[in-house]
């Protein structure tokens, strides 16, 4: 009995050793960085966005070979908040919504804890899913998050302007799986790295309970002695939708000091990303999302360059072509990515440091058809958005990519960078990192 005990564990550890080994040499091609800035933009899908005439900066730095196209990249799902979760944390967590934080709870179960999905629901879901549509629970443990069907037939649809939503390409799917509730930032705090949240358009002081703001008025703002403003006055610039590491029970609590909502700061300020630019002072992470004026989203009562792609009868939606698109919202967003790479560029962590620049579209604008049985839905449809990639290595050649790639990937190859094992579904069978688009680095 005892030699089959010993037999078992020897295996189980050749096991361990093989899956180990594989993950490493999965991981192979990423060369190593000091600072990696990822800028995420908004709603718009790759035909949208290559080749716009509005868009000439980031279309000249792909056509002048400075950075590296993933030309087959796909986010994960709908809507914004599930795929800057699955970007950073690998998974769902449960959260098919853009639902705010539950701010704070201590009574409420996580959905990896619960096995109930936070959804956005149009239809009822399907028989043995259980949803709920209020704030987010804090997200913490260990559990289950939430399928990603290939098809979206109840949640983010829009019935009678398109009664199917393609999640990656309308093919593929992501069943529901073991989840961890972590993000990168655990991982690198842990490892003795640093991050921080970039957020344009902050509010001041401290941003618990802040779910959007104009920078200066949030939901919290006192409107009473405002008058005759209230909150429809507010353009919802900064969303917390876009800052998923707010969604953490950790980060809410301040559990390491460096692990905490004082880890999400502002464009502007002494503590924000043009002045750690400025000193070369910089996370190790630096994830940097603009405010919805300005990373193509768009606001209803924002200005012309603000204001939402007018789209295309019928409803007023686009058909994930460059018809229909808000030029000024398009062209705003651009001079956005512009202002960024340069102040990027010229600051010393990039002469000095191995960095990285990553810009990437967290899902398309929602263009769907009206009649899309699975697998029919043209490219244009699809979750299909743009991702470049530049690093500062001198051998640094840029490349057009062919090979799949998706958000899962993305985060394994962050991982990658700074040495990190992957999260959640970033382990899964087929996840590639993106080797070829950050290239060699032989310094």
């Amino acid at each position: 009995m005892k030699m089959k005990v010993a037999t078992l564990c020897v295996a189980a550890a050749a096991l361990a050793a093989t899956a180990s080994a594989q993950e490493r040499d999965s991981r192979k091609g990423i060369p190593r960085q000091d600072h990696v800035f990822v800028i995420v933009m908004e709603n718009h899908g790759y035909q949208q966005i290559i080749n716009n005439p509005n868009e000439p900066f980031l279309n000249r730095l792909i056509t002048k070979g400075k950075v590296s196209l993933g030309k087959n990249y796909f986010a994960i799902g709908h809507p914004s908040l599930t795929n800057y979760l699955e970007i950073v944390g690998g998974s769902n967590f449960g959260v098919r919504s853009d639902n705010p934080p539950n701010w704070g709870s201590t009574t409420c179960t996580p959905n990896i804890q619960s096995g109930i999905l936070n959804a956005d629901a149009v239809s009822p879901p399907p028989a043995g899913v259980q949803i709920e549509t209020d704030a987010v629970c804090p997200i913490a443990g260990i559990g289950t998050d939430g399928a990603t069907p290939a098809v979206d037939t109840w949640n983010e649809i829009v019935p009678g302007v398109f009664n199917y939503l393609a999640d990656i390409d309308g093919v593929k799917s992501v069943p529901a799986a073991r989840t961890v509730g972590e993000t990168i930032a655990d991982q690198l705090v842990r490892v003795g790295k640093s991050w921080k949240s970039y957020q344009e358009s902050l509010s001041l002081g401290s941003i618990f309970g802040v779910n959007y703001s104009n920078g200066t008025a949030t939901n919290l703002t006192d409107f009473s002695t405002l008058a005759p403003l209230t909150s429809a006055n507010v353009v919802q610039a900064y969303a917390v939708k876009h800052n998923p590491f707010a969604y953490f029970k950790n980060v809410q609590d301040g559990t390491w000091e460096d692990n905490s909502l004082k880890n999400t700061v502002g464009f502007d300020g002494p503590r924000g990303l043009y002045a750690d630019l400025a000193k070369g002072d910089v996370p190790n992470f630096a994830f940097v999302v603009p405010n919805q004026c300005n990373d193509q989203h768009g606001r209803g009562n924002g200005d012309a360059f603000c204001a939402f792609d007018p789209g295309l009868p019928p409803g007023d939606v686009t058909a994930g072509a460059q018809a229909g698109l808000n030029p000024g919202l398009i062209q705003q967003g651009d001079t956005t990515i512009e202002r960024l790479v340069r102040a990027i560029h010229a600051s010393r962590v990039w002469r000095e440091d191995r960095s990285a620049i990553v810009i990437v579209w967290d899902e398309n604008d929602y263009s769907g058809v009206l009649n899309a049985p699975n697998g029919l839905f043209p490219l244009q449809n699809q979750n299909n958005v743009v991702l470049t990639v530049e690093t500062n290595a001198p051998n640094f050649r840029a490349v057009a990519s062919n090979n799949y790639y998706d958000s899962f990937s993305l985060l394994k190859s962050l991982e990658a960078a700074f040495g990190l094992p992957c999260l959640n579904h970033a382990c899964d069978p087929g996840v590639s990192v993106m080797s070829d688009l950050f290239g060699r680095d032989s310094r």
